[in-house]
């Protein structure tokens, strides 16, 4: 499962989201929109408005949010 994560240097959430998916062994990629701010524009065209922003082949989501993150391990697992 390709899992992409779009994060900045100071958000909170997106270490918490960014170590879940680590304790969780999820192989993932780092997007910094501090170095990438292109990026950005593509994620609010796509109405994201909170940082950090997970894409999957399935889903996205915005936010630390743990509950998405267990349903990723329940789905790699099963």
């Amino acid at each position: 499962m390709r899992i992409t994560i779009y994060t900045r240097n100071d958000c909170v959430q997106c270490h918490a989201t960014k170590r879940a998916m680590e304790s969780r062994g999820f192989d993932f990629e780092l997007i910094n929109l501090d170095l990438h701010p292109e990026a950005a524009d593509d994620l609010r065209e796509k109405g994201f408005r909170q940082l950090p922003v997970v894409v999957t082949e399935q889903e996205s989501w915005s936010g630390f949010r743990p509950d998405m993150i267990n349903r990723l391990r329940l789905r790699v697992t099963a």
